[in-house]
């Protein structure tokens, strides 16, 4: 509430510019019809942080061409990508997915000691949480992030049964991905399916 009441002039400035911006607290994205206007735009901010005694980021100021292949940006933790197709990708920030991970990471420890039913239980509401927030993104982020949790799962049951190392391999046929849906085990991948198909259906 501090940034947004605190910023509110710098809002008004980009729009006597003519320029369009999305901002969320202390977070913003200006954006700009070519690198020139870009590049004004960045000295007008910078200028008036200076008297506003603020400074920028100096990691994540920077100004990006969207035009080009395989340019991004990170926004509110998504990532925001052209593909070397020229397709506008909305992608999970790296960042964002190593913070699951590392919450994930203790209740599904190999030698965690309870069922497997216990530590779905105890994943499956942050991991719907995580949907809350990233449903948006790209397909291939969420299948790549359900996969993790289930190489982790099985990695638990691989121990249980007295062999080292993780659960891949051979032990996608021993406990495929059907196995943990029986166990209730909450997929993100799925979740992304209901929403479109149900979105869908509304257009129809």
């Amino acid at each position: 509430m501090l940034a947004n009441l605190y910023l509110n002039p710098l809002d008004w400035l980009l729009e006597s510019l003519g320029l369009h911006s999305v901002r969320y607290a202390d977070d913003i994205v200006v954006l700009a019809a070519d690198a020139k206007t870009a590049t004004h735009a960045l000295d007008s901010i910078s200028e008036w942080m200076a008297g506003a005694e603020l400074t920028l980021h100096p990691d994540k100021t920077r100004i990006v061409d969207m035009n080009e292949a395989d340019a991004h940006f990170d926004f509110l933790g998504y990532r925001f990508k052209r593909s070397r197709k020229g397709k506008l990708l909305r992608l999970v920030r790296p960042k964002s997915k190593q913070s699951l991970r590392a919450k994930l990471r203790k209740p599904t420890k190999r030698s965690n000691g309870i069922s497997l039913e216990a530590v779905i239980t105890l994943i499956n509401p942050v991991r719907q949480g995580w949907f809350g927030y990233f449903k948006q993104a790209h397909r291939s982020d969420l299948s790549e992030m359900d996969g993790w949790v289930r190489m982790r799962l099985r990695s638990i049951l691989r121990k249980r049964h007295k062999r080292k190392g993780k659960g891949r391999g051979l032990f996608h046929y021993r406990w495929p991905n059907r196995y943990f849906e029986n166990l209730g085990l909450f997929s993100l991948e799925q979740a992304r399916e209901e929403m479109m198909s149900l979105r869908n259906g509304v257009k129809c």
